[in-house]
């Protein structure tokens, strides 16, 4: 982790803090189902306090629906838990908003989980305001009880738009990578790690997932071949694809906004350098020209641009140019070391890792339009940032308590959520974007 960009031309492109990923931690089979544990540390400057009524048959249903609400709200750092009483409320009902508001709660919500004869759930919510005593917002979901707890998700999440006007992302997912002996497995889990599903299981590394905008496909780099290839696989089939096996290594795939083409840094010219091709690894044409190590692309939200990192300052820098490889920029100028460029999906911030005086390795951001730079986290071990597809959070990857957990912080570092997989280590995170 420590050894300068400089020094490792010879090995693989360079794709996280350790520019290979061998160090990826990853979780045996047998946890697929492991319950994530949440510990959320900080609250945002102020807290809507709401109370969550327990939904009519809430009990019956296979998913405590109304803690899952509680859970996503909670660990945004944004709400705070009124006591909603042991008496369930459904939708129907039309509570005395004035005693909740006695009790402290600006927000009331109710709702039911109501199971249908084809063995279908009906998932109904209303979400109350009362202080003015009126209706905030309501819906129905008819789903599978395998989707109930997405149903929860999408619930919280229509609470969370309502009361900060904010799009939620608890019904987005993450990918990431984990190890247990020799075996690494690729997985998909809900935004707060619970309902992880295994992508892909391997005697070889894992590394770099990159999410497809339309959230249907993964590319990742797999060393099961001998060396790192990249691959597209769809995330519902498992059909996955060959895009990048050229000579030498082959890394840090990264989807243009439009889904049609790649960035990856290839080392089939003697040093790596950044390309971009078709998604069927067709049309590659090399953006980067220089006798430096160029690498970790991440397109703008506007496709008009890359960040990447190169060492051609004298050490690892953050630095951008145009979709066509012309007019680079160096972006990050505090520091000596900054690696794993992530710009946030409206175009105004940049999270990357830097190395700090002390040897730390910790989460950065950058505002585009000032220029200014804050380190939003207090850990010594960080890496693999990735916005949230509402550009409010970034998850990413540190140690903790001898082990290497994925966490949650806001963009002011004020609000942090740990997702704690039991016995597991996990790493390389990368948050998907809206729509399943």
């Amino acid at each position: 982790m420590t050894e300068a960009l400089s020094s490792l031309r010879s090995l693989p492109s360079p794709t996280r803090r350790t520019f290979i990923g061998t160090s990826a931690a990853l979780l045996a089979s047998s946890l697929a189902q492991a319950q994530f544990r949440i510990e959320v540390n900080g609250v945002g400057a102020t807290q809507i306090p709401i109370a969550i009524a327990p939904f009519r048959d809430d009990g019956r249903s296979p998913q405590p629906l109304g803690a899952i609400v509680q859970a996503d709200l909670e660990r945004s750092g944004l709400f705070r838990s009124v006591a909603g009483g042991a008496v369930p409320i459904d939708e129907i009902a039309r509570p005395h908003l004035a005693d909740w508001r006695a009790k402290g709660a600006d927000a009331l919500l109710t709702g039911s989980a109501t199971k249908l004869a084809d063995g279908r759930f009906d998932v109904r919510f209303r979400l109350w305001d009362t202080i003015k005593g009126k209706e905030l917002a309501g819906q129905s979901l008819l789903v599978t009880a395998a989707d109930l707890r997405l149903a929860a998700h999408r619930v919280a999440d229509a609470v969370y738009e309502a009361l900060t006007g904010e799009k939620g992302v608890f019904s987005t997912r993450i990918a990431y990578v984990s190890k247990v002996g020799k075996r690494s497995t690729l997985w998909v889990a809900d935004a707060d790690g619970e309902n992880a599903q295994s992508a892909l299981g391997s005697p070889e590394p894992i590394i770099s997932p990159a999410w497809s905008p339309d959230g249907r496909s993964l590319a990742y780099v797999s060393f099961e071949r001998g060396k790192a290839i990249v691959f597209v696989q769809d995330v519902s089939s498992g059909q996955r694809r060959v895009v990048a096996s050229f000579k030498g290594s082959n890394s840090a795939p990264a989807f243009s906004p439009d889904g049609r083409q790649l960035a990856v840094t290839l080392t089939r010219d003697g040093i790596s350098q950044i390309y971009v091709m078709g998604i069927d690894g067709q049309n590659m044409r090399r953006l980067s020209q220089s006798d430096t190590i160029e690498t970790e692309a991440a397109w703008s939200p506007d496709g008009g641009s890359l960040y990447f990192v190169s060492d051609r300052s004298g050490g690892p820098q953050v630095f951008k140019m145009s979709a066509n490889g012309s007019n680079v920029q160096r972006v990050t100028y505090q520091g000596a070391y900054n690696i794993s460029p992530s710009p946030s999906p409206d175009g105004k911030w940049l999270t990357y890792i830097t190395r700090q005086a002390d040897g730390a390795f910790r989460v950065q951001l950058l505002e585009l339009a000032s220029g200014q730079a804050q380190s939003l986290t207090t850990s010594r071990d960080d890496e693999s940032p990735s916005f949230s597809p509402n550009s409010k959070l970034i998850i990413y990857a540190t140690r903790a308590g001898g082990r290497d957990v994925l966490t949650t912080t806001s963009l002011d570092g004020r609000i942090r959520a740990r997702l704690n997989a039991p016995q597991a280590d996990v790493r390389e995170p990368m948050w998907g974007p809206y729509g399943r």
